[in-house]
Formats: structure tokens, sequence, C-alpha cells
């Protein structure tokens, strides 16, 4: 693959780009450029009418209930330590503060029927013995009723159907919410600090460098305890949607995990690449953007990009770590990677919807790839000239994003509100940056 044939810069300032990992086409079309990055209350805002304590969905902490039971859950106390509290019995909830919440999904998009009837899966020893402590406790019980009560009801069951169905069928289905592979991280605050507006919600780039790490810590356990606690499980889809134009069923800060019995082609696609050329990615990644000043901040873990070839605005974030999974990380690598993603959705602010979607060598591949986060801007709708063409027309060219981002970076930095990081020209240019491919 020749990079001449990757990036073209036409006399009339088209940018024709093809993503070396995916072969998707785009064109960014001078006269179809977006706005500059604007972060003012949009006209469709209400001002907000503030509940303290925070109560405005079931993802806000006076609603526990409302979502399955926590598998997890990560607590900041007063003296600035961290913990993480396992299993917590459901009569426990209310005494402590989660700032980090794991839980099951209770519409999984791959569900526990499809492990259980495709590969005979059971339930760990352990996953069973927290279920059946669950339903023995009697806020437990209530907690697992009327979740099931609330589901068959959006499943379109009636209140009489429910009354009849029997108690084991009823539980049969919490079973989901214990041994099931759809799981939600959720954050504790719904809006911003000082928030007037029920459009100030609160974002990644809201949170302090320290919260935004264990955030990101956090997930990265929990993708390793799905791993453990299923065998079958070869891939596990981690993403986070922000704000409904980019898939958001709650407008409450939220990742979500998915387990998979396969790759699925983007990733299938990637490993064959690092199979014909371990250096792939320092070669069309790292190294590409370097060479068409695209690299604009990076950390000693971590570099960003503007990328090419992305359907929407998308900055791509490369760990530098020799390892390919985020749970072979140290804590000082993850935190260098959850700092650069923080620093970019802060630039961002918290009006631009955006997908997070997280990449890395799966659980059973034997060639490596890094682990890299890309973070889309979903503020362009593919139309009828994308369908009929397979050529997709992205708003912003590479430097246009970059250079929308450089000058809010620097301010952030100056403010002492993202952790420090070199930008643009502060970058380091050395050559195969990304240390995957060593042994």
């Amino acid at each position: 693959m020749q990079s001449s044939n990757l990036y073209n810069i036409m006399p009339d300032g088209t940018v024709k780009q093809v993503n070396p990992f995916t072969g998707t086409e785009v064109w960014a079309v001078p006269g179809r450029k977006s706005k500059p990055i604007a972060n003012e209350v949009p006209p469709t805002a209400s001002p907000l009418q503030v509940h303290e304590p925070e109560d405005y969905c079931s993802f806000c902490p006076p609603r526990y209930f409302e979502t399955p039971p926590e598998k997890s859950r990560l607590v900041r106390w007063n003296d600035g330590r961290w913990e993480r509290l396992d299993a917590l019995p459901p009569d426990r909830y209310f005494e402590s503060t989660a700032q980090f919440r794991r839980t099951g999904n209770m519409f999984e998009i791959v569900t526990l029927d499809y492990w259980r009837k495709n590969y005979a899966y059971k339930m760990t020893a352990g996953r069973q013995r927290w279920r059946e402590d669950y339903l023995a406790n009697p806020t437990g019980l209530k907690h697992i009723t009327d979740i099931v009560h609330y589901k068959l009801r959006q499943e379109g069951k009636t209140e009489d159907q429910i009354e009849k169905m029997p108690l084991n069928e009823k539980f049969a289905i919490a079973d989901a919410f214990f041994g099931g592979g759809h799981e939600l991280v959720i954050a504790k605050k719904h809006f911003r600090e000082g928030a007037q507006y029920d459009s100030d919600l609160f974002h990644s780039g809201d949170m302090s460098t320290d919260e935004h790490f264990h955030y990101f810590r956090f997930t990265v356990d929990a993708i390793q305890d799905i791993t453990l606690s299923n065998r079958y499980v070869r891939y596990i889809s981690v993403f986070q949607n922000w704000l409904r134009p980019a898939g958001a069923s709650f407008d409450h800060l939220h990742k979500q995990l998915v387990s998979l019995d396969e790759w699925g082609a983007s990733i299938q696609n990637q490993i064959k690449m690092v199979r014909d050329d371990a250096n792939v990615f320092n070669e069309f990644g790292a190294n590409f953007a370097a060479h068409h000043n695209l690299i604009f901040a990076e950390n000693d873990h971590a570099i960003a990009v503007a990328g090419i070839g992305h359907r929407y605005p998308t900055i791509e974030l490369y760990s530098r770590s020799q390892a390919g999974r985020p749970y072979e990380h140290t804590d000082d690598e993850i935190r260098g990677v959850a700092n650069l993603v923080h620093a970019i959705h802060a630039a961002m602010g918290p009006q631009i919807s955006c997908n997070e979607e997280w990449y890395y060598t799966p659980i059973d591949a034997v060639y490596k790839m890094p682990w890299h986060v890309l973070i889309k801007w979903r503020v362009n709708v593919p139309a009828g000239f994308e369908g009929g063409t397979s050529i997709f027309i992205n708003p912003l060219t590479p430097i246009e994003l970059r250079d929308k981002l450089v000058p809010r970076l620097y301010k952030l930095r100056d403010e002492n509100r993202i952790a420090w990081v070199r930008i643009a020209e502060e970058c380091r240019v050395d050559p195969n940056p990304l240390k995957y491919y060593l042994k």
C-alpha cells in the first residue's frame, strides 16, 4: 500500500483520503466545512430545574434500584482513597456513593440466551453464589422483581401477563443481570458543576484527570473480569456514545462493554495486516501522521493524531505500550492513555456528539496490535451520495480538525485543566513511536 494513494490534496482544495485500515474512501470538499467548535447554549435548551441530590434519570445516584444489580462500584472516600466494592449487598447500596458503577445492561445486544443456547454457557460459581445471596436478601428480591417487571412492560407484556408469569421464569430473566456479558460503566454526575440549562450535561472532559483515570481503570478491570467469567468470549467491544446523535439512549455519561464470540470484520482485517507487516500501525498510523503533520498531542504513553479516511471527523489515539491489551498495561500506561483522551474530550466540550471506541488485541490473537481509541464527531449525516458511491463526505479535513483542537489544548493546559501534554510543534516525531510490535 502506497501512502500517496491514501491522502491527496487536490488543486481546488478537495482532500481525498482512504483509511489504510478499513479501506473507507472519504472526500473533504471545499464549501462543505463546518463552523468552529462552539459550546454555547443550544436554542432548544431549557433552564435547568435543579434537583439536590440529582435524580434526573435511572442512572442517577438516588435511583440505584432502577438499574440491574451492581457487579462493582468505585467509591472515593473523604480521605481521597479510591476503593472498588464488588457485589455489594443491595441493602448497603446507600451506605456509600459510587463515583462509577458497573451493572448489567437491562436490554442486551448479545444476550445471555445467546451464550447459553449456542455454547451451553453456565454462570461461574462465584456469579451463581452472588445471584443466590442477592435473591435471598429481601431488598434484593424486591429490586429484581421490580426491574424484571419493568423489562417485561417495555417488551409489551400486559400487567395481567406479568402477574401470571411463574416466579422461576422471572428469575430466569434476571440471570442476565448477574451472568450476562453486556455491561454498563456509569458515572455519578448527570449535570456539570454550576449547570444552568438542561444541555449542561456532565461529560468526560468535565472530570478531573484523576477521576478520568479511574473511569478508564475501572473499565479495563471490567474487560478482564468478563474474560474470566465466560470462556467463550473472544473480544469485548468497548464504546461510549455521547448524546443522542451518537446513539446514546441516556443523556447520562456511561460506557458500554459488549462480549462477542468473534472479532468482527474490522478487527480481523487489522490483525491480518499486523500478521503481514508487524509495523503497520507505525507505518500507516504514527509515522504517516508525522509525515503529514497530523500528530497534534502526545505524552510519554500515548499519541493523538487527526485521522484520515473516516466517515466522521475522527481523532485517533494510540498507546505507546508494548502491551496489546488494556488490562496488560501498567497503571502509568493506562493513565497516559486516559489523560490524552480526557484532554481531547475537554477540548471538544460537551456539545459535540461523539462515539469513543476502543480497539485492542483480541483475547485469543497471536499477533499484536496497539490499544487505540477513536473519537468520532457525529456532526454529519451520510446520505444518498454516500450510499450510491461508497465515497463519504467529511465536513472537515484532517488539518482543519487538528487546527480546531490545538489552540483549545494550549488554553486548557495553561489553565491546568488537563494533564500536561506536548502539543503541536512540541510533539516528538520519532519514527516508530508505538512499541506494540516488540516482544
